[in-house]
């Protein structure tokens, strides 16, 4: 079992545009300056086909309180982005469930308070009838809600969505069908 140090556990890995590592990089930092960095998101599913969302923390330092995929985060240098995602849907989600790779993309958001979002971004889908146990630092609320009333309330209120999710929301719908 590695032991990360504080140094590691809040820096991201920069990637160039073929996902190969070229540094390291504090995350806020790379969020200031807008620098490429390897990224995943993860999308759960119930067996209902309904998408679990979580409402983002408001201390987060971008995009607080906004409704967002189930998980998304950064492996940490050393990390295998795989594992990363476990990690993570473990500590924002409490939960465990299988994921399965669908595909990657990169995207670019720049947001009002002057922080990038310029990220490589992988996705993982999963499957489950677990309900979360949220981790408050991470998360505020969530909800299970199937795809087409997601789009409809994003064409709505797409002020309440994180861009990301935004971003990914088409090819979600073409990939979502993966078990």
């Amino acid at each position: 079992m590695k032991v990360m140090t504080e140094e590691v556990k809040d820096m991201v890995i920069l990637v160039n545009e073929f996902d190969m590592e070229t540094g390291i990089m504090d995350k806020l930092s790379a969020h200031q300056t807008g620098e490429l960095h390897r990224a995943f998101s993860i999308f759960i599913f119930n067996t209902k086909g309904e998408l679990l969302l979580q409402q983002r923390a408001e201390e987060k330092y971008h995009s607080p309180g906004l409704w967002s995929n189930t998980c998304c985060s950064h492996p940490r240098p050393g990390e295998i982005t795989e594992e990363a995602c476990n990690r993570r849907l473990m500590e924002e989600m409490g939960m465990i469930c299988q994921l399965s790779f669908g595909f990657s993309f990169i995207y670019k958001f720049e947001f009002p308070n002057g922080l990038t979002e310029h990220e490589f971004d992988h996705v993982y889908f999963g499957k489950t009838t677990d309900l979360p146990d949220l981790n408050r630092n991470e998360v505020k609320d969530w909800k299970y809600i199937s795809l087409s009333d997601l789009e409809q309330e994003i064409s709505i209120n797409p002020e309440n969505y994180t861009a990301w999710l935004k971003i990914c929301m088409p090819r979600l719908i073409k990939y979502s069908n993966f078990s």
